[in-house]
């Protein structure tokens, strides 16, 4: 174990890290991680492994099981691609085991990452580490109202709920997400831990299964904006196997501790005072400008006058992306294949009847209707060209001397799952969604940091969003407001009893 974690986080917390094991995680057979951390090192490594590979030597890392790995089952948390083995790593994964990180496990999604809860996978959904933390459970869970514990535990956000949740759990140090419209950072202000988006284009997506080519983004998930920027430093760079990643060379870069931060302006977006916004995460929202302000800093209000279509502009493109790249999923090539066999036309039908949940599938037929000959001006070209005064709404901001936006990441804490469930994944999409998916039509960094408790006692983060390829002065800034807020550690002193008390069936990898 590198000394740099034990001098972060202390002997007592390291021990929590590698002791705790909970469900997020999707677990394969322990021979197949010997097998593939062989496969990446080569008769010369294996020798000398007594020497260090890198930064990341023997740290515990989690994956979102969107990611390709080689010789270990890759789902998407859905029964078309039950059985789906890769043959290679996506270079975000090679990178990390190229630094000596030890991969744990594949952690739990939406499927194909379509949804904000981490709920409608095939595996089932991920439980929120705070719904068993003693903070909450004393705060909340004696006086409510729900006599039933099985129905108050709270969902983690989503898509990347399963990453987020490992963290949050202690059960690793850091996790890869993927971050489409908001899927890492949404889970990390739920689940209280750090979740970095970065530029487009600066880290590969070479092996993510792709769901919008033109946003995905890997994101990194962590318990501190020093280990997100540790891990960015493995991570960026060009990849020659991803078109889409930037040609200038990468530098990592260690984050400076300022003290002065009266040379920063940080906006206010006043457009993000939104309907729904809770009265606590506006407050929290409110004290956090004012901190920066006390501190110096200027800030001011400023306005981006699209962020009212920039919803229903982020589900029209991202539907009719969907429905192009799930196109590939028809029986033939790889993952579930149907018994139907009376006509290619009803293999087409039944496979992806039989593969995809209701959510995919109506993604699918949303996505077809939009590029329809008839619907493509209406609906697609339209929703490009509101993409474009979005990002410009931004580079607008920026120019005028903003260094860093401040906004609220969600509208409120986690709520339980009953709760969650009453509304359809496209409406509960539309609502966790909305403070996040324009970062990403604009392509611009953006992270979640933990600011505060609720009155329930759970996390509330606020989002940060910087200028393109200006994660430097981005994860600075996080950082200065992390150290002042001081956010608490989650207590799961009794973690133990509560993991035993999740069904056998809910802790299995294996499909029904």
């Amino acid at each position: 174990m590198p000394s740099w974690v034990i001098d972060r986080y202390g002997k007592n917390d390291v021990l929590r890290f590698t002791n705790n094991m909970m469900f997020p995680i999707i677990q394969f057979p322990n021979e197949v991680i010997i097998k593939v951390h062989a496969a990446s090192l080569n008769p010369i490594d294996v020798n000398m492994r007594s020497q260090r590979l890198g930064d990341l030597d023997g740290i515990p890392i989690a994956v979102k099981d969107n990611f390709s790995t080689m010789g270990i089952e890759t789902t998407c948390a859905s029964n078309m691609l039950k059985g789906f083995i890769p043959p290679y790593n996506a270079t975000v994964v090679q990178k990390l085991l190229d630094q000596g990180a030890v991969l744990v496990g594949k952690t739990n999604l939406d499927e194909f990452a379509m949804g904000s809860g981490s709920t409608d996978g095939a595996f089932g959904p991920v439980r929120n580490p705070w719904s068993y933390s003693q903070q909450y459970r004393e705060r909340c869970v004696q006086n409510s109202s729900t006599s039933n514990e099985e129905l108050s535990w709270l969902i983690t956000g989503g898509s990347s709920g399963g990453s987020a949740a490992a963290v949050s759990s202690f059960t690793c140090f850091a996790a890869l997400g993927s971050d489409t419209g908001g899927s890492t950072r949404n889970p990390a202000s739920l689940c209280g831990v750090v979740g970095l988006k970065p530029t487009y284009g600066l880290i590969s997506r070479h092996g993510l299964i792709p769901l919008v080519n033109s946003m995905d983004v890997p994101g990194v998930l962590t318990r501190c904006v020093d280990d997100a920027a540790a891990m960015l430093g493995v991570l960026g760079g060009h990849d020659p196997k991803d078109s889409t990643t930037v040609q200038d060379p990468f530098h990592p870069f260690q984050i400076p501790s300022i003290t002065d931060v009266s040379q920063l302006c940080i906006g206010i977006p006043k457009e993000y005072k939104a309907p729904g916004l809770s009265s606590e995460t506006l407050a929290v929202w409110s004290k956090a400008a004012a901190l920066f302000e006390k501190a110096g800093a200027k800030v001011v209000e400023v306005s981006l006058p699209h962020t009212c279509h920039s919803i229903v502009c982020y589900h029209v493109l991202c539907a009719a992306e969907v429905a192009s790249n799930m196109a590939r999923f028809d029986g033939l090539e790889y993952g579930h294949r149907s018994r139907a066999d009376k006509s290619t036309e009803a293999l087409y039908a039944a496979t992806r009847r039989e593969g995809f949940n209701d959510v995919v599938r109506g993604r699918i037929l949303s996505g077809n209707y939009f590029l329809l000959k008839q619907n493509y001006e209406t609906y697609f070209i339209k929703a490009q060209k509101v993409r474009r005064l979005i990002a410009d709404d931004f580079a607008k901001v920026f120019r005028s001397g903003v260094d860093v936006l401040l906004t609220p990441t969600t509208l409120n804490s986690a709520v339980p799952y009953v709760e969650f469930i009453r509304e359809d994944n496209r409406t509960r999409s539309s609502q966790d969604d909305l403070f996040t998916q324009a970062a990403n039509m604009a392509g611009l960094p953006a992270i979640n940091v933990p600011a505060a408790l609720s009155e329930r006692s759970l996390p509330i983060g606020l989002q940060f969003i910087g200028r393109a390829f200006g994660e430097r002065q981005l994860l600075t800034v996080a950082k200065w407001f992390e150290e002042r807020v001081q956010f608490p550690v989650i207590q799961l002193q009794d973690i133990t009893d509560q993991v035993n008390a999740v069904s056998q069936e809910e802790k299995s990898a294996s499909f029904p």
